[in-house]
Protein backbone atom coordinates (compact mmCIF):
# COMPACT_ATOMS: atom_id res chain seq x y z
CA UNK A 1 0.00 0.00 0.00
CA UNK A 2 1.24 3.38 -1.15
CA UNK A 3 1.11 5.24 2.33
CA UNK A 4 1.64 8.81 -0.03
CA UNK A 5 -1.97 7.68 -2.03
CA UNK A 6 -3.85 6.21 0.43
CA UNK A 7 -7.26 7.55 2.08
CA UNK A 8 -6.23 5.59 5.03
CA UNK A 9 -4.23 7.84 7.14
CA UNK A 10 -6.57 10.92 6.69
CA UNK A 11 -9.76 8.51 7.56
CA UNK A 12 -7.95 7.43 10.83
CA UNK A 13 -6.76 11.06 11.75
CA UNK A 14 -10.37 11.76 11.61
CA UNK A 15 -12.29 8.83 13.64
CA UNK A 16 -8.98 9.68 16.05
CA UNK A 17 -10.28 13.27 16.39
CA UNK A 18 -14.18 12.34 16.22
CA UNK A 19 -14.13 9.51 18.81
CA UNK A 20 -12.06 12.04 21.03
CA UNK A 21 -14.88 14.60 20.44
CA UNK A 22 -17.52 12.40 22.24
CA UNK A 23 -15.02 12.11 25.24
CA UNK A 24 -14.68 15.76 24.87
CA UNK A 25 -18.43 16.88 24.60
CA UNK A 26 -19.59 14.88 27.32
CA UNK A 27 -16.92 17.01 29.70
CA UNK A 28 -17.90 20.37 27.62
CA UNK A 29 -21.56 19.58 28.43
CA UNK A 30 -21.76 19.73 31.89
CA UNK A 31 -21.32 23.60 31.27
CA UNK A 32 -22.85 24.36 27.61
CA UNK A 33 -25.53 23.27 26.18
CA UNK A 34 -26.03 21.23 23.01
CA UNK A 35 -26.84 23.85 20.67
CA UNK A 36 -24.32 26.72 22.45
CA UNK A 37 -21.75 23.72 22.32
CA UNK A 38 -22.43 23.24 18.55
CA UNK A 39 -21.93 27.04 17.57
CA UNK A 40 -18.74 27.41 19.43
CA UNK A 41 -17.06 24.92 18.58
CA UNK A 42 -17.74 25.73 14.50
CA UNK A 43 -17.49 29.05 15.20
CA UNK A 44 -13.76 29.05 16.69
CA UNK A 45 -13.24 26.22 14.27
CA UNK A 46 -14.23 28.66 11.57
CA UNK A 47 -12.12 31.52 12.77
CA UNK A 48 -8.98 29.06 12.83
CA UNK A 49 -9.78 27.86 8.96
CA UNK A 50 -10.42 31.78 8.12
CA UNK A 51 -6.45 32.78 9.46
CA UNK A 52 -5.21 29.41 6.97
CA UNK A 53 -7.51 30.77 4.14
CA UNK A 54 -6.39 34.11 4.28
CA UNK A 55 -2.43 32.51 4.58
CA UNK A 56 -2.76 30.66 1.58
CA UNK A 57 -5.15 33.08 -0.40
CA UNK A 58 -7.44 30.33 -0.79
CA UNK A 59 -9.94 30.77 -3.88
CA UNK A 60 -13.62 31.38 -2.99
CA UNK A 61 -15.88 28.50 -4.87
CA UNK A 62 -17.85 29.10 -8.47
CA UNK A 63 -20.91 30.53 -7.96
CA UNK A 64 -22.38 27.19 -9.56
CA UNK A 65 -21.07 25.35 -6.85
CA UNK A 66 -22.15 27.82 -4.05
CA UNK A 67 -25.06 26.10 -3.20
CA UNK A 68 -23.35 22.75 -2.64
CA UNK A 69 -21.56 23.99 -0.04
CA UNK A 70 -24.57 25.39 1.61
CA UNK A 71 -26.11 21.91 1.28
CA UNK A 72 -22.66 20.48 2.83
CA UNK A 73 -22.83 22.87 5.82
CA UNK A 74 -26.71 22.66 6.23
CA UNK A 75 -26.36 18.52 6.13
CA UNK A 76 -23.21 18.08 7.62
CA UNK A 77 -23.34 20.59 10.59
CA UNK A 78 -26.75 22.57 11.23
CA UNK A 79 -29.26 19.23 10.46
CA UNK A 80 -27.07 16.70 11.70
CA UNK A 81 -26.30 18.33 15.04
CA UNK A 82 -29.99 19.57 15.79
CA UNK A 83 -31.30 16.29 14.63
CA UNK A 84 -28.77 14.57 16.80
CA UNK A 85 -29.12 16.31 20.16
CA UNK A 86 -32.74 15.79 19.63
CA UNK A 87 -32.76 11.99 19.67
CA UNK A 88 -29.94 11.93 22.36
CA UNK A 89 -32.45 14.15 24.76
CA UNK A 90 -34.92 11.19 24.78
CA UNK A 91 -33.40 7.97 23.95
CA UNK A 92 -30.48 5.79 25.60
CA UNK A 93 -26.73 6.47 24.65
CA UNK A 94 -26.92 2.52 23.48
CA UNK A 95 -29.89 3.35 21.09
CA UNK A 96 -28.01 6.61 19.58
CA UNK A 97 -24.69 4.77 19.12
CA UNK A 98 -26.71 1.99 17.19
CA UNK A 99 -28.67 4.15 15.13
CA UNK A 100 -25.43 6.27 14.00
CA UNK A 101 -23.85 3.07 13.22
CA UNK A 102 -26.00 2.58 10.24
CA UNK A 103 -24.55 5.82 8.48
CA UNK A 104 -21.70 3.61 6.85
CA UNK A 105 -24.99 1.56 5.55
CA UNK A 106 -26.60 4.12 4.14
CA UNK A 107 -23.77 6.22 2.54
CA UNK A 108 -22.64 2.91 0.71
CA UNK A 109 -26.22 2.51 -0.72
CA UNK A 110 -26.78 6.16 -1.70
CA UNK A 111 -22.88 5.90 -3.63
CA UNK A 112 -24.16 2.93 -5.14
CA UNK A 113 -27.63 4.94 -6.36
CA UNK A 114 -26.32 7.78 -7.44
CA UNK A 115 -22.21 7.31 -8.09
CA UNK A 116 -22.93 3.80 -9.19
CA UNK A 117 -20.08 2.65 -7.14
CA UNK A 118 -20.06 -1.41 -6.67
CA UNK A 119 -18.92 -3.11 -3.77
CA UNK A 120 -17.36 -6.49 -3.47
CA UNK A 121 -18.73 -9.58 -1.94
CA UNK A 122 -16.50 -8.83 1.18
CA UNK A 123 -17.58 -5.56 1.55
CA UNK A 124 -21.73 -6.41 1.63
CA UNK A 125 -20.07 -9.22 4.01
CA UNK A 126 -18.26 -6.50 6.13
CA UNK A 127 -20.91 -4.43 6.38
CA UNK A 128 -23.20 -6.33 8.58
CA UNK A 129 -20.65 -7.89 10.26
CA UNK A 130 -19.23 -3.99 11.46
CA UNK A 131 -23.07 -3.19 12.23
CA UNK A 132 -23.01 -6.70 14.59
CA UNK A 133 -20.24 -5.71 16.25
CA UNK A 134 -21.16 -1.83 16.79
CA UNK A 135 -24.82 -3.99 18.69
CA UNK A 136 -22.87 -5.77 20.33
CA UNK A 137 -20.82 -2.85 21.80
CA UNK A 138 -23.59 -0.82 22.59
CA UNK A 139 -26.39 -3.07 23.64
CA UNK A 140 -24.98 -6.14 25.47
CA UNK A 141 -24.99 -4.35 28.83
CA UNK A 142 -27.73 -1.82 27.49
CA UNK A 143 -31.47 -1.52 26.30
CA UNK A 144 -32.83 -0.65 22.96
CA UNK A 145 -35.15 2.23 23.60
CA UNK A 146 -37.72 2.94 20.68
CA UNK A 147 -39.87 6.20 20.69
CA UNK A 148 -39.80 9.93 18.83
CA UNK A 149 -36.05 10.06 19.04
CA UNK A 150 -35.37 7.07 16.96
CA UNK A 151 -36.77 9.19 14.56
CA UNK A 152 -34.81 12.19 15.17
CA UNK A 153 -31.67 10.21 14.94
CA UNK A 154 -32.54 8.55 12.17
CA UNK A 155 -32.76 11.93 10.48
CA UNK A 156 -29.55 12.74 12.05
CA UNK A 157 -28.01 9.07 10.33
CA UNK A 158 -29.61 10.40 7.33
CA UNK A 159 -28.04 14.35 7.49
CA UNK A 160 -24.56 12.64 7.73
CA UNK A 161 -24.50 10.17 5.26
CA UNK A 162 -25.94 12.99 2.74
CA UNK A 163 -22.65 15.15 3.80
CA UNK A 164 -20.35 12.49 3.28
CA UNK A 165 -21.87 12.00 -0.83
CA UNK A 166 -21.68 15.78 -1.20
CA UNK A 167 -17.53 15.99 0.32
CA UNK A 168 -17.12 13.07 -2.19
CA UNK A 169 -18.46 15.46 -5.08
CA UNK A 170 -16.89 18.30 -3.97
CA UNK A 171 -13.47 17.09 -3.45
CA UNK A 172 -13.56 15.66 -7.50
CA UNK A 173 -13.24 19.80 -7.78
CA UNK A 174 -12.12 21.51 -4.67
CA UNK A 175 -9.21 20.41 -2.48
CA UNK A 176 -9.75 18.60 0.86
CA UNK A 177 -9.28 22.51 2.66
CA UNK A 178 -11.61 24.09 0.49
CA UNK A 179 -14.28 21.63 0.47
CA UNK A 180 -14.47 21.59 4.57
CA UNK A 181 -13.50 25.23 4.94
CA UNK A 182 -16.29 26.34 3.06
CA UNK A 183 -18.98 24.06 4.19
CA UNK A 184 -17.91 24.46 7.88
CA UNK A 185 -18.40 28.45 6.84
CA UNK A 186 -21.87 27.84 5.73
CA UNK A 187 -23.07 25.80 8.79
CA UNK A 188 -21.47 27.94 11.03
CA UNK A 189 -23.59 30.42 9.40
CA UNK A 190 -26.68 28.40 10.29
CA UNK A 191 -25.43 27.89 13.81
CA UNK A 192 -25.41 31.55 14.68
CA UNK A 193 -28.95 31.46 15.69
CA UNK A 194 -27.86 30.11 18.73
CA UNK A 195 -25.26 32.89 19.45
CA UNK A 196 -26.47 35.18 21.85
CA UNK A 197 -27.05 31.99 24.35
CA UNK A 198 -23.69 30.81 23.50
CA UNK A 199 -21.63 33.74 24.43
CA UNK A 200 -23.59 34.22 27.80
CA UNK A 201 -22.42 30.94 28.81
CA UNK A 202 -18.91 30.91 27.77
CA UNK A 203 -18.18 34.02 29.33
CA UNK A 204 -19.30 31.90 32.68
CA UNK A 205 -17.19 28.76 31.60
CA UNK A 206 -13.97 27.96 33.64
CA UNK A 207 -10.72 27.71 31.77
CA UNK A 208 -10.78 23.79 31.63
CA UNK A 209 -14.04 24.32 29.59
CA UNK A 210 -12.65 26.85 27.06
CA UNK A 211 -9.41 24.49 26.93
CA UNK A 212 -11.89 21.46 25.80
CA UNK A 213 -13.97 23.89 23.90
CA UNK A 214 -10.42 24.43 21.83
CA UNK A 215 -9.57 20.87 21.16
CA UNK A 216 -13.20 20.27 20.11
CA UNK A 217 -12.62 23.23 17.84
CA UNK A 218 -9.26 22.77 16.50
CA UNK A 219 -9.05 19.20 16.57
CA UNK A 220 -11.73 17.85 16.33
CA UNK A 221 -13.63 20.19 13.59
CA UNK A 222 -10.78 22.02 11.50
CA UNK A 223 -8.38 19.22 11.18
CA UNK A 224 -11.01 16.25 11.80
CA UNK A 225 -12.91 17.44 8.51
CA UNK A 226 -10.40 18.06 6.58
CA UNK A 227 -8.28 15.15 6.80
CA UNK A 228 -11.87 13.29 6.19
CA UNK A 229 -11.98 16.01 2.95
CA UNK A 230 -8.85 14.82 2.07
CA UNK A 231 -9.50 11.02 2.30
CA UNK A 232 -12.91 11.11 0.28
CA UNK A 233 -10.46 12.78 -2.61
CA UNK A 234 -8.26 10.14 -2.74
CA UNK A 235 -10.31 7.02 -2.26
CA UNK A 236 -11.79 5.19 -5.20
CA UNK A 237 -15.05 4.78 -3.15
CA UNK A 238 -17.03 6.77 -0.96
CA UNK A 239 -17.92 4.07 0.94
CA UNK A 240 -14.31 2.96 1.69
CA UNK A 241 -14.15 6.00 3.91
CA UNK A 242 -17.07 6.28 5.75
CA UNK A 243 -16.80 2.28 6.31
CA UNK A 244 -13.91 3.80 9.35
CA UNK A 245 -17.17 5.10 11.19
CA UNK A 246 -17.83 1.69 12.46
CA UNK A 247 -14.62 2.03 14.66
CA UNK A 248 -15.91 5.21 16.50
CA UNK A 249 -17.88 3.71 19.29
CA UNK A 250 -15.04 1.30 19.90
CA UNK A 251 -12.21 3.94 19.74
CA UNK A 252 -14.63 5.92 22.20
CA UNK A 253 -14.17 3.70 24.46
CA UNK A 254 -10.49 3.65 24.71
CA UNK A 255 -10.12 6.79 24.94
CA UNK A 256 -12.65 7.05 27.94
CA UNK A 257 -10.60 4.98 29.72
CA UNK A 258 -7.36 6.59 28.95
CA UNK A 259 -8.84 10.04 29.51
CA UNK A 260 -11.42 9.20 31.83
CA UNK A 261 -10.82 6.44 33.46
CA UNK A 262 -14.01 4.21 32.25
CA UNK A 263 -12.71 0.80 32.10
CA UNK A 264 -13.77 -1.18 28.99
CA UNK A 265 -16.38 -3.96 29.85
CA UNK A 266 -16.98 -7.44 28.35
CA UNK A 267 -19.33 -5.59 25.70
CA UNK A 268 -16.55 -3.18 24.89
CA UNK A 269 -14.20 -6.13 23.87
CA UNK A 270 -16.33 -8.42 22.37
CA UNK A 271 -18.02 -5.77 20.52
CA UNK A 272 -14.81 -3.87 19.48
CA UNK A 273 -13.06 -6.97 18.48
CA UNK A 274 -15.86 -7.81 15.70
CA UNK A 275 -15.57 -4.26 14.50
CA UNK A 276 -12.33 -4.28 14.11
CA UNK A 277 -12.24 -7.88 12.12
CA UNK A 278 -15.41 -6.46 10.15
CA UNK A 279 -12.69 -3.16 8.67
CA UNK A 280 -9.96 -5.37 8.44
CA UNK A 281 -12.56 -7.50 6.07
CA UNK A 282 -14.20 -4.32 4.09
CA UNK A 283 -10.46 -2.85 3.43
CA UNK A 284 -8.21 -6.01 2.83
CA UNK A 285 -10.78 -9.05 2.22
CA UNK A 286 -10.70 -9.26 -1.26
CA UNK A 287 -6.59 -9.12 -1.28
CA UNK A 288 -5.92 -11.64 1.36
CA UNK A 289 -8.41 -13.79 -0.45
CA UNK A 290 -6.49 -13.64 -3.83
CA UNK A 291 -3.74 -13.89 -2.22
CA UNK A 292 -4.47 -17.42 0.45
CA UNK A 293 -5.39 -18.58 -3.42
Amino acid sequence: MNIKNSFHPYAIITIVFWSLAYVLTRLTLQYFTAFSLGFLRYFIASCTLMIVAVLLKMKLPSKEDFLWFVSAGGAGFFFYMIAFNQGQAVVTAATASVVIATVPVITALWARFLFHEELTLFQWIALPVEFFGVTVLTMMNSTFSVNMGLFWLLLAALALSIYNLLQRKLTRKYTALQTSTFSIFCGTLMLSAFAPTSIHEISLAPPVQCFYLAILSICCSSIAYCTWSKAFSKAKQTSQVSNYMFVTPFLTSLLGFLLAGEIPDRATLVGGGIILIGVLIFNFGEKLFIKIR
